[in-house]
């Protein structure tokens, strides 16, 4: 039943109080129902949504793990692309690089002993027309002549004895005498004065260790052996006892070596001395083993003079502590090594033999590419250039804006290797051409390297120095032996001169 009450021309409906009370009821029963059933979406949506989020999470720790992986294999694959690039690349040897010969590979080794690095001139080998020979000259001075006959005749049988004979040729034998040693006995007496009756010695001091001694040929010849021949003392105790059947101590080789080297003090002043005084200097180092560690011995060297000196380290304040202000004066002979450029010399010249090995590797690293090959070209006929005028100042001008020219082009698109030479001819630039212009200036350091690689031959030899002193002694004897050479006097006799 509904009740219907109008008020200001609106009619307001009213329903029974008991059917809203009904209607609600069911309405919430309704709304409790969806609810429950939206619980239970809910609810079902969310462990759907952790199921999600658990096997996100996995798949993210997968993608990092794969990520880790990837970025371990890029790494591997780096490393190993690396270690086959030697393989792909043409390695490098003495001929090619500045690796030494000591560390160079067997197969490089035998190539370039085999193979040389000059062009083929077409000719035939040997010796060439117009080339004049060498042969040995008789000797006017002989200890013993032997004269053959022939005592019966090729012909008839008969005996010649009695016939006329003719000189038909000569020939000279050389050989040794027995190798055995003079031993000279010298017997010292006292000599009694008629006078005052005095008792006098002969000699000023009696030796007390031993009555045996050895003079200056013994002694010079261990020298030599040591220093110019770079034989171990064990081997030379080996050759004394087998040729000459005496034995001697190594502990005597060694004071030997010792007194020559005190006396030979005055001489290494005097070549210090003149290299300091000289314009033009070449410089090398090289690693040297003594005492169980690694020094270092330089060497110092124009036309005339050689000085190879012992240092602790691979610095440039080793030639500033040696040299002093002198070398403000001085034009450097080098390789690119960074501690000569750190000093004050006058002036650089960069080895262009170092330049061209580096040329040669490049051609060999792509063969198709004619930037380097160009470089080698223009160091080459800067030295025939040379060559050809000895004695003559060459304005390097047009050989540098000819080197500009190759510096500017573009290599991106070669070997990372070209570039890296390339930056390194810029950083040079000014030091390269500097023997056009002085006749003085040697456009390699060629003579520093060949005397200090008679070191290495010797520890290749011996293996080490095992004391400062034995190490300074051979530098210093090797310095008189290599400027006796320069004077053209026989460094055996120089040696002989010590003792």
């Amino acid at each position: 039943m509904r009740f219907y009450l109008v008020k200001s021309n609106k009619i307001h409906t009213f329903t029974p109080v008991k059917q809203q009370v009904n209607d609600i009821t069911e309405v919430l029963r309704g709304l409790s129902a969806q609810i429950e059933s939206m619980q239970k979406t809910i609810d079902s949506q969310h462990a759907t949504i952790c199921q999600i989020s658990r096997t996100s999470q996995g798949q993210l720790k997968e993608i990092r793990d794969l990520k880790r992986m990837l970025k371990k294999k890029d790494m591997e694959n780096e490393e190993l692309r690396k270690r086959l690039s030697k393989y792909e690349e043409p390695p490098k040897n003495s001929g090619n690089s500045s690796t030494p010969p000591s560390k160079e590979q067997m197969k490089d080794e035998i190539v370039r002993r085999t193979k040389s690095l000059r062009k083929p001139s077409g000719k035939k080998p040997g010796g060439q027309p117009g080339h004049h020979g060498s042969t040995l000259e008789l000797n006017g001075s002989v200890d013993n002549v032997v004269e053959e006959k022939s005592e019966r005749c090729d012909e008839c049988g008969e005996s010649l004895a009695g016939c006329d004979t003719e000189l038909d040729y000569i020939t000279q034998i050389i050989s040794l005498p027995e190798l055995k040693p003079l031993i000279t006995e010298v017997r010292h007496y006292v000599t009694i004065c008629r006078v005052c009756g005095k008792r006098v010695k002969a000699h000023s001091e009696r030796r007390r260790s031993n009555a045996v001694v050895y003079d200056a040929s013994v002694k010079g010849l261990v020298a030599y052996l040591s220093t110019v021949q770079f034989l171990p003392y064990n081997r030379i105790a080996s050759f004394f006892k087998e040729v000459f059947g005496l034995e001697i101590s190594q502990g005597s080789m060694v004071n030997w070596i010792n007194e020559a080297k005190k006396a030979a003090a005055p001489a290494i002043g005097r070549i210090k001395e003149y290299i300091m005084q000289s314009s033009v200097v070449g410089f090398d180092e090289s690693g040297l083993y003594c005492n169980k560690r690694l020094d270092w011995a330089w060497i110092a060297q124009t036309v005339y003079f050689t000085l190879v000196f012992h240092g602790k380290s691979r610095k440039g304040q080793e030639l500033e502590d040696r040299f002093g202000d002198s070398i403000e004066r001085m034009t450097a002979v080098t390789d690119r090594h960074s501690a000569y450029f750190a000093l004050h010399f006058l002036n650089h010249q960069v080895c262009l033999a170092h330049l061209l090995r580096e040329c040669q590797y490049l051609n060999e690293l792509d063969k198709e590419q004619e930037w380097s090959k160009s470089v080698e070209s223009l160091f080459q006929e800067a030295i025939h250039e040379r060559n050809r005028r000895p004695a003559e100042s060459i304005d390097p001008q047009s050989w540098l804006e000819r080197l500009d020219k190759l510096i500017d082009e573009n290599l991106s698109k070669l070997n990372e290797k070209f570039t890296t030479f390339k930056n390194g001819l810029l950083k040079c630039r000014d030091y390269i051409f500097n023997f056009l212009r002085d006749p003085a200036i040697p456009p390699d350091n060629n003579a520093s390297e060949r005397g200090i690689r008679k070191l290495k031959i010797k520890l290749k030899n011996s293996g080490c120095f095992r004391s400062d002193l034995g190490a300074d002694a051979f530098m210093d004897l090797h310095s008189i032996v290599e400027t006796t050479k320069k004077h053209g006097n026989s460094p055996y006799n120089a040696i002989l001169a010590l003792f």
